[in-house]
């Protein structure tokens, strides 16, 4: 079987161009970015770079703006919340698997924190319990992570509990880190915001979004349609019926824009994604959106 991490290397490099990949590690950059860095080479200058690291002696020798490159007097870590419920293994809003999208975003963005030094780990989560593993920067780990994402994600595996996932990291995490959590469309409820403002007090969060499939819409579709969260079948009388499906649309945008309201008033910069194109574009979106949030 290939290599998770191989597949996210290579998804990566056909789904974004370099230009974009550079924006991607330059925003990541970007938000770690202080004075207490070493200088350690250059490369050419992205959008978001401070003008002030820009070598401008370098730059005029190359006939391109180059920035400054500084290493971390320490490491940051980087810690992947992932959603392991089996709604995590249905259907996205693209039609694509949440869990494979899943596994590319969660893996890009380990990737690059590795790529610049940082450490990354892994708590994954649902009703049945929570587990975590110890942070790492070598491909090998980033490769066992991501497997731990594909086993745990199954129709057969048991509710998400998305509130006992953050609660964990909450109660465990002392070492300030940024953590990426993946989950699909979320109703937040003031068990998840009382969690997530004692998470804001040590830690940045980025909040990533897998938009759920419309069930509704997918009436013309032959075959049974199934909420894998109730697993049971939704019949194809109610998928037909056009005030069902309006009532159903719009209370999943309702659910979207209350969560990323009070995801923002809260602190937590949010970005929903729909297929795995999606996934570089909203990665640096979610960067570009941390880096404004610390100016």
């Amino acid at each position: 079987m290939a290599g998770l991490l191989l597949r996210v290397k290579t998804t990566m490099s056909i789904v974004a161009h370099r230009k974009t990949l550079d924006l991607l590690e330059g925003g990541y950059a970007s938000i770690h970015r202080g004075r207490s860095h070493d200088f350690d080479d250059l490369r050419a200058y992205v959008p978001g770079d401070e003008v002030k690291d820009i070598d401008w002696k370098a730059s005029a020798r190359h006939d391109e703006p180059l920035v400054k490159r500084y290493i971390a007097s320490r490491r940051h870590q980087l810690v992947l919340l992932v959603d392991a419920g089996r709604n995590m293994a249905a259907t996205a809003e693209s039609g694509e698997s949440k869990k494979e999208i899943a596994i590319l975003a969660a893996g890009a963005l380990a990737w690059i924190a590795a790529q610049h030094g940082d450490v990354v780990a892994l708590t994954v989560g649902d009703e049945s319990g929570v587990r975590s593993y110890p942070g790492g920067q070598r491909d090998e780990h980033l490769e066992r992570l991501l497997r731990v994402v594909d086993e745990r994600v199954s129709l057969g595996a048991p509710r998400s509990d998305v509130r006992a996932l953050l609660d964990s990291v909450a109660r465990a995490l002392r070492t300030r880190s940024m953590l990426l959590v993946v989950t699909d469309d979320l109703a937040l409820d003031e068990g998840h915001v009382a969690i997530l403002r004692r998470l804001r007090t040590r830690h940045e969060i980025l909040w990533l979004t897998i938009g759920d499939a419309d069930l509704m819409r997918r009436a013309e579709r032959p075959g049974e349609v199934y909420d894998v969260q109730e697993v049971a079948a939704l019949p194809a009388y109610v998928r037909g019926n056009r005030r069902l499906a309006a009532l159903f649309e719009e209370a999943a945008v309702q659910t979207a824009e209350s969560t990323e309201q009070r995801l923002a008033q809260l602190g937590v910069v949010s970005h929903r994604i729909a297929s795995r194109d999606e996934v570089v574009p909203g990665l640096l979106a979610l960067l570009e959106k941390q880096r404004r949030a610390g100016r």
